[in-house]
């Protein structure tokens, strides 16, 4: 089954709640505040200590997600040899896969795999990556990830240099189909800015996870920012 392309700009920015800085210990009641809240994706960021030095959570994180909650789950694959993987997350429950060109010797057939396992395909661009490395790739291209931090650590500062890549993307992917994220240090503060340089989904973990004033009320707050 290959997985049907989702169409870019619906006409309100969603937010996905990064689970990478929830409390583990009561992960099901941090993800329903955060759906309480708004948010419109759950996103799980995988670590290998490989590709990034931290190692986070596995396909049995996203199979215990699938069954507390209704949100697409959206797994961002920061590991070497992502091909290993992508049969054991689709199967867990993910809505979403989405690998680093760097971490694979082929992208395309990555992105074809994920395909072909029904799962919307993507490609996540670290700082110093060029929007050119999706040129060659938009056949088999749902969305990009645009990283605002340098992968491996929630809660660092935004990066506004790399605002302007996702208006590359954009250019470089004329008449493209697919969603653009933005993920790392994104705060009421930051999402403004996102919003306007064209970002689609904006990714926040300590934002929403951290807040002082509750995850249900971050999530509000962080969608308030996104309006134009």
């Amino acid at each position: 089954m290959t997985a049907s392309r989702p169409t870019a700009h619906q006409g309100q920015v969603r937010i996905a709640a990064s689970i990478l800085s929830a409390d583990l210990a009561h992960l099901a009641e941090a993800v329903a505040a955060a759906e309480r809240g708004g948010a419109d994706m759950i996103h799980v960021d995988v670590m290998d200590g490989c590709f990034v030095p931290p190692i986070t959570m596995g396909p049995m994180i996203v199979e215990a997600l699938r069954r507390v909650t209704t949100l697409p789950l959206g797994v961002h694959l920061m590991v070497c040899q992502p091909e290993r993987h992508l049969e054991a997350f689709a199967r867990a429950g993910a809505s979403s896969l989405a690998v680093h060109p760097e971490a694979t010797a082929h992208p395309y057939r990555a992105l074809s795999q994920i395909r072909d396992l029904g799962v919307h395909a993507g490609i996540a661009l670290n700082p110093g990556t060029p929007a050119e490395a999706c040129a060659e790739l938009r056949d088999v291209l749902d969305f990009v990830v645009v990283m605002s931090v340098n992968p491996g650590y929630a809660g660092q500062a935004f990066l506004a240099g790399v605002l302007p890549k996702i208006g590359r993307l954009r250019a470089l992917l004329a008449g493209w189909s697919g969603w653009v994220g933005i993920d790392g240090g994104i705060s009421p503060q930051t999402a403004g800015p996102a919003v306007a340089a064209g970002a689609d989904v904006l990714i926040a973990a300590s934002a929403i996870f951290d807040a002082p004033e509750g995850i249900e009320m971050a999530v509000a707050a962080l969608r308030a920012a996104a309006r134009p």
